[in-house]
């Protein structure tokens, strides 16, 4: 409708516009400082956002550095979180969705319409500048649920960072690991080969039969099957980790690992209290909240945008020739007569409920992954330390019992050779088992702070 009523000029709505628009440069920085404190909080080294060309040649130059001595665990996942491009990707993406939640809670633009008709000797022009009303009114509402999407968008940031750091960690374990495996499967081979070597010379001199002499070649090809196992495992770890860091072809050529894998720990905190914390700090869980804060926001929107998602008011001025100038104002409101929004409040319901049992799920399945994976570690590391401080040190004795024998010869060579085997082997497994309690440690801080992939939050269709 066109009202007869003058009004104020529209520069004042423009005004409006420019105060209320945000800064969606400024929502992206405070989501990665807001996701630095949430990574250093939960024990993670601080993370770069390569956006420059310095940044980034910091970054390599960091590396080289790092790359001159054997890479620790702590550097690894410094390097994994300050040059990996996988997570500058992630970095970027996150980015862009903090611009589109900037984005939804901004105003259209006005509408400035001309229009002009000549005819008769007569001229008619009007202009109409239109503002979107209902969306000028829901602006603080909208603005509250773009706040709760950033919030939701800086714990899916941490989550990130932190996921990237746990892979490299574990990366770096498994890559050590692999390597101590290979240099005691080359000892194995070494003894294996010189055991048949020694076997094939006491059968020529008639002082083995062939049967001995078989078995002993027997084994060293099974030591050689084994060497190469352990090759191909030291070169896929290696890997495995070269990608974890984001390393090219010249820096992982560079890449130097320590010769073993650090001690364990002397003891485990008590199992019910770790658990407990872990559930108070997971950062799925809190991401879970977070998004049900964002659906009910949505939900409170689509009850009256449901009926009515559109009202424009507009400013008109008419010049006609002869005739004074005419000033109005004209309002527009679309009339529910096919659409009274039911369906979408009802989607909006349903999808808010879904969200609710899914969190309640996930708190479920979140504390059952804490057991599982407390049990694991706890039981990995005692293993390890079966190993380390019965298994090995009684093969080592059996070698020095042996040698002693050997020495009186009240032993023969295979003897001491055989012994030399199954110490190598039990270290192997020592190597193993410190190997799966470092994995598994990796797997309770993950679980502490909700990483696992398979408990992402799914987000609403």
């Amino acid at each position: 409708m066109l009202s007869r009523l003058p009004i104020a000029g529209p520069a004042l709505a423009v005004a409006a516009f420019a105060l209320l628009a945000g800064c969606a440069t400024q929502a992206i920085d405070d989501n990665v400082a807001a996701a630095h404190h949430e990574v250093t909080a939960h024990g993670g080294p601080d993370f770069a956002w390569l956006a420059t060309d310095a940044a980034r040649d910091q970054a390599r130059a960091d590396v080289a550095l790092a790359l001159r001595q054997p890479l620790s665990q702590d550097d690894a996942v410094r390097i994994a979180l300050s040059h990996d491009l996988a997570l500058q990707a992630l970095l970027f993406d996150r980015a862009a969705a903090s611009a589109d939640a900037t984005q939804s809670a901004r105003l259209p633009n006005p509408v400035f319409a001309f229009e002009r008709l000549a005819g008769g000797g007569a001229t008619e022009v009007t202009r109409a500048l239109t503002l979107p009303l209902l969306d000028l009114l829901l602006l603080p509402a909208r603005a509250r649920q773009a706040g709760a999407v950033q919030q939701r968008l800086r714990l899916q940031l941490a989550i990130d960072v932190l996921r990237r750091a746990d892979d490299a960690r574990a990366a770096w374990v498994s890559a050590v690991a692999a390597e101590q495996s290979l240099r005691y499967a080359n000892q194995v081979n070494d003894a294996a080969e010189a055991a048949g070597e020694l076997a094939r010379r006491l059968e020529a001199a008639g002082n083995f039969s062939a049967l001995q002499r078989a078995r002993e070649e027997a084994f060293s090809a099974d030591a050689l099957q084994g060497l190469a196992q352990a090759r191909r495992a030291q070169r896929h770890a290696r890997e495995t980790l070269v990608r974890a860091l984001g390393l090219d072809a010249t820096e992982a050529a560079a890449l130097k690992l320590p010769e073993r894998l650090p001690d364990l720990p002397a003891t485990l905190p008590p199992p019910d209290a770790a658990r407990q914390s872990a559930l108070d700090e997971r950062l799925d869980l809190r991401l879970a909240r977070a998004r049900l804060d964002e659906l009910a926001r949505a939900q409170g929107l689509v009850r009256v945008t449901g009926t009515v998602d559109a009202l424009d008011l507009g400013a008109e001025r008419r010049d006609q020739t002869g005739l004074p100038r005419e000033h109005g104002l004209a309002l527009s409101v679309p009339l529910p007569l096919f659409d009274s929004g039911d369906a979408a409040r009802a989607g909006a319901q349903a999808r808010y409920a879904a969200a609710l049992a899914r969190t309640g799920a996930l708190a479920v399945a979140a504390a059952s992954q804490l057991r599982t994976v407390d049990a694991d570690r706890r039981e990995a590391h005692a293993l390890a330390a079966q190993f380390r401080d019965r298994l090995v040190p009684l093969r080592a004795t059996i070698l020095g019992e042996n040698l002693l024998r050997y020495n009186g010869m009240l032993a023969s060579p295979f003897d001491l050779l055989a012994d030399a085997r199954d110490q190598a082997l039990a270290v192997q497994q020592a190597i193993a088992a410190q190997r799966d309690f470092w994995l598994a440690d990796a797997a309770w801080q993950a679980a502490t702070l909700g990483l696992a992939s398979n408990n992402d939050f799914p987000e609403a269709p």
